[in-house]
């Protein structure tokens, strides 16, 4: 028997519309699970025909983690979405990172407020990336931030400051702080001719670092709802009215960016260069993605290099060994007069096992864990392994800061500063967890966020005067 549409009640429109809703989803299910041109390759079932899985392992925080154990169940390919595969051969970083592939949609959402202000990192073309990369280059290149080394030395002097203050208090040092506040700092110096001020007031101004990690996550997660993200906070009406989560970064790069214009005796900083090529070609270099890049810069800057220098240390203090030597090489220069008060660039340059220790230090994860590549030890602290003859070949599989087209711009910057700082501290303090048998914790969002393992710090009475 027939039904009319005017016999239909408002529940049985509901139950319709829910049922046919249902049949859908289950038809996409299957089509992207079975008749998929990826759809052989193993993986969780829920990745299978979602971004589910990689979101929840995303939220959880130790998405690596449970990469890695795909890897070794299922071998160099792992489909982590309906449309992704994780890789882990060796040919991949050739194949995928030195070629000039389009990038996965995801990475638009880091054009920051809104789709308005591109960035390298946001452009997933790859002959845009390159045009918009050679609009920042001048500011990144080494010859350029090593001008800037003079005003990491008064950064790095005012940590040790603190450190020393706290040791006297007998105050343990929250390191993931501690190192924020000191890459914040650096990266105000380098880009826009002075710090932030966390240093000086040993203390999270304005929330602005506890803002980022909240940021980050919402980066990380919303990258895979595009749509949702453009129609609500990332639209740039919203961006207008000043709620986007990024802006507090935004409202932090406008206030330097207007005080640095005024500012007539500003170095040659990052911003100088980006707004001489602003002049030199303002039609391809817009203000707006001005204001992207500089946002970029601090939003990715601080806890890429904190995350780093508390890995250096964490894992050295569960290497007594490493830790042993590295002081002798340390020491032995500072006693033959090779240090300035704050080791230079150049000076921490010509440590080895310095050099080996933060190389391993800065390790991400699949590529970085392969017994392939590294050995059987390749899980271990081993900073030894790149003093050995096969490091030039194992070099060749190292994308800490990425590779090819998506090598990342402020690496310089990086290196600079993790090369000083380790060096620095190493000589002047003496460093020993509260709980030795503690382990850190840590939430991988985007990067890796190390916390939770308090220290105390202690003067060496063989450093030099400080």
């Amino acid at each position: 028997m027939m039904i009319g549409l005017e016999q239909l009640t408002p529940g049985s429109y509901a139950l319709a519309t829910v049922a046919f809703t249902a049949v859908l989803l289950f038809c996409v299910a299957i089509r992207r699970r079975y008749f998929s041109p990826i759809s052989d390759i193993p993986g969780p079932f829920l990745a299978s025909f979602s971004v589910l899985w990689e979101v929840y392992e995303v939220i959880v925080g130790h998405i690596e983690v449970s990469v890695i154990a795909l890897h070794k169940k299922h071998g160099y390919f792992v489909r982590i979405s309906h449309y992704e595969v994780s890789v882990s051969h060796p040919d991949a970083i050739r194949k995928i990172l030195l070629a000039p592939l389009r990038k996965v949609d995801w990475y638009k959402i880091m054009a920051l407020p809104d789709h308005f202000h591109q960035t390298p990192m946001s452009e997933v073309d790859p002959k845009r990336r390159v045009e918009r990369a050679r609009n920042v280059a001048a500011g990144y290149a080494l010859s350029n931030i090593i001008k800037s080394e003079p005003f990491l030395d008064d950064s790095i002097s005012l940590l040790k400051k603190q450190w020393t203050r706290l040791a006297q208090e007998k105050t343990p040092v929250e390191f993931d702080k501690w190192f924020n506040y000191l890459a914040f700092d650096i990266i105000g110096e380098v880009t826009f001719s002075g710090s932030f001020g966390f240093l000086a007031s040993g203390s999270d101004i304005g929330g602005s670092i506890e803002n980022t990690r909240i940021l980050t996550l919402y980066v990380a997660v919303m990258g895979y709802f595009q749509k949702i993200h453009r129609m609500t906070l990332g639209n740039p009406w919203i961006s207008q009215l000043g709620m986007t989560p990024s802006q507090h970064i935004f409202d932090t790069v406008r206030r330097a960016v207007a005080a640095r214009e005024q500012n007539q005796n500003a170095r040659k900083d990052m911003m100088e260069q980006w707004l001489m090529e602003r002049k030199l070609h303002p039609e391809r270099f817009e203000e707006r993605e001005l204001y992207g890049v500089a946002s970029a810069t601090i939003g990715a800057g601080a806890d890429t290099v904190s995350a780093t220098l508390q890995a250096f240390y964490y894992y050295l203090l569960r290497s007594p060994q490493s830790l042993a030597r590295l002081h002798e090489e340390i020491d032995t220069a500072s006693a033959e007069g090779r240090f300035s008060k704050v080791v230079s660039y150049a000076e921490a340059r010509e440590l080895p096992f310095l050099q080996a220790c933060t190389h391993v230090s800065v390790n991400p994860w699949v590529i970085h864990r392969s017994v392939e590549f590294f050995g059987a030890d390749a899980d271990e602290f081993k900073p030894e392994r790149w003093l050995e003859p096969r490091a030039k070949d194992m070099d060749r599989y190292m994308m800490q800061f990425g590779a090819g087209y998506n090598s990342c711009p402020g690496q310089h910057l990086a290196r600079m500063e993790i090369s000083k700082v380790t060096a620095t501290l190493i000589r002047d303090f003496d460093v020993r967890q509260v709980d030795p048998k503690h382990n850190w914790s840590f939430k991988s969002h985007f990067t890796a966020v190390p916390y939770d393992w308090p220290c105390y710090v202690e003067p060496r009475t063989r450093s030099i005067d400080s």
